[in-house]
């Protein structure tokens, strides 16, 4: 198992996409830390893997709280020596009319979706850069980043920072040996997907809406020990809807 003995922090593990990534790096040998505000899913999670014979702890974190991820980062190194790989992915969305999106309601998008990609990748990088292997972040945003619909300005804005503070953190980190690299979900389907309808699939060029697995397979991807050359990246899973161009009849 490609993961093994490594040690794996997600965040917003308890649900969806965030759930399907620490599950896959559990099944990849990889002690997960799942990060989540809600005890209950982010229990559930780490229960389930450790039920299937994997290893994880659930930490209870608040992305929102610059102490709460100091002690993240904290307690993970304190009860596994190490960090190796980091995936934010915690994250809020709000869909308001820009004419009535508060201030208040703003800065609170902002501050959950990057904010907490800025703090915890800063204070897990304090632990990466003391391990000869380094270490591998992986930041989650979306196609929002590209592409809007209406009353989307937040959280557009908020995936539009993860794709640019990326790249950043990839030119300021990698002299320590830390890759960082982004990874934007099109339509990920976390509910019934049996439910779907067959004009959702086809406007697809993959022929199908995707699956949170989808997204786990390109964070292992991009935090495998061996690709060691890749940082900086912006990969796009959509099915390829992005660039499929569309004419109203």
């Amino acid at each position: 198992m490609t993961f093994h003995d490594r040690v794996v922090i997600v965040t917003g593990a308890g649900q969806g996409i965030g759930r399907g990534v620490a599950m896959a790096y559990a099944k990849e040998g990889a002690a997960v830390v799942v990060a989540e505000l809600n005890e209950q899913t982010g229990a559930r999670t780490a229960e389930e893997i450790v039920s299937g014979g994997g290893k994880a702890r659930f930490i209870r974190c608040e992305v929102r709280s610059e102490a709460d991820i100091v002690r993240l980062i904290a307690e993970t190194e304190r009860e596994f020596g190490r960090i190796d790989a980091l995936v934010n992915n915690a994250g809020v969305s709000r869909f308001k009319s820009v004419y009535e999106l508060t201030a208040e309601e703003w800065d609170d998008v902002l501050d959950t979706n990057v904010r907490s990609v800025f703090l915890t990748s800063r204070e897990a990088a304090k632990v990466m850069k003391r391990q000869p292997e380094g270490g591998a972040i992986v930041n989650i945003s979306s196609t929002r980043s590209i592409m809007s619909e209406p009353n989307s300005e937040a959280y557009a804005a908020s995936k539009g920072a993860i794709v640019s503070i990326s790249h950043a953190l990839a030119v300021s980190l990698g002299g320590d040996g830390i890759r960082v690299n982004c990874v934007s979900p099109g339509w990920i389907e976390t509910g019934d997907y049996d439910a779907l309808k067959e004009i959702d699939h086809r406007q697809h060029p993959a022929g199908r809406v995707g699956r949170p697995e989808d997204i786990a397979r390109a964070c292992l991807y991009l935090t495998h020990p061996d690709n060691t050359f890749v940082t900086g990246a912006h990969l796009v899973v959509d099915g390829g809807m992005t660039r499929k161009m569309i004419y109203e009849e």
